[in-house]
């Protein structure tokens, strides 16, 4: 009784570890299921990491993204979402933890990571590297400062979520 018990604590410890961290998923090289809570991005052509997200596409919601948060767990971000595709640029400004900012056009395609940028530092993070011939985004996603390097995340890598337009997806949900 006492064994499993102390198996069952076990288990649930190595749960919520997990739970902690991006999720690797086995993903279909045509379709991905899709939830408006986890954007999925393809790190190989049967492989993908799921990230726990919490969407934010409003003006004001886009506004206070992260700022004033103490913490930013591993395998959780904030998907930012436009209406239409267009050049952005973001802050660290009431930003208390360092981040990595993905940024992504219309298809779903990461044109450009931004690697832990520094709180409370006021300085335009642009959406677009120097000499990106469009640089137009629908998403950005931030995730914890180091976490993109730590996970292999790349320029040309795709993401799927609800908020990609199926019609212009690289990797279109189901």
């Amino acid at each position: 009784m006492r064994n499993r018990h102390l198996a069952a604590c076990l288990a649930a410890i190595l749960c919520l570890g997990q739970a902690a961290a991006a999720q690797d998923v086995v993903a279909p090289a045509v379709q991905a299921e899709c939830r408006a809570d986890a954007a999925l991005i393809r790190t190989a052509p049967d492989r993908a990491l799921s990230f726990a997200v919490e969407v934010v596409d409003t003006v004001e919601t886009r506004a206070q993204g992260l700022m004033f948060r103490r913490d930013l767990p591993a395998g959780r971000g904030m998907l930012f979402v436009y209406p239409e595709p267009q050049p952005v640029s973001f802050w660290m400004r009431n930003t208390l933890i360092p981040l990595d900012m993905v940024f992504l056009d219309a298809q779903g395609v990461i044109r450009h990571i931004h690697r832990m940028a520094r709180p409370l530092d006021e300085t335009p993070v642009p959406g677009a590297a120097v000499g990106d011939p469009d640089p137009a985004r629908l998403l950005v996603l931030e995730i914890a400062g180091g976490e993109a390097d730590r996970l292999g995340l790349q320029a040309g890598q795709v993401l799927a979520h609800p908020a990609v337009p199926a019609a212009n997806a690289v990797w279109p949900c189901r």
